[in-house]
């Protein structure tokens, strides 16, 4: 009767390994870790963002990048207008995913 108890205990958890205890469920982190970390990444969001919307349009560092005129095919792509508002366009939806995040934060209690 132990044997079948046991192996009825096995079964009912599907994600346990054969011979193991279940596992409890992890507590949430805690609020202000939470907190912290919607923080840290909508600052992140909004930086990325804010450079990639504003730096293809800044000659000091588009046109004249070394890097870029050192490789005149991917030069010639970059400086096309499409290829610029494409990166801006990149990083205005970075900055969109920032405000998101901000707006739709819920605490998460568990």
């Amino acid at each position: 009767m132990s044997l079948q108890s046991s192996s009825a205990s096995q079964t009912a958890s599907p994600m346990s390994s054969p011979g193991r205890a279940p596992k409890e469920p992890v507590a949430p982190a805690p609020v202000w870790l939470q907190r912290m970390s919607l923080v840290v990444f909508v600052l992140f969001c909004f930086y990325i963002g804010g450079i990639l919307a504003v730096l293809p349009w800044s000659p000091r560092y588009w046109d004249q990048n070394g890097w870029l005129m050192a490789h005149p095919a991917i030069d010639a792509i970059a400086i096309q207008g499409w290829m610029r508002g494409l990166i801006s366009g990149i990083g205005l939806v970075d900055v969109w995913i920032g405000i998101s995040e901000l707006i739709h934060y819920r605490d998460f209690k568990g």
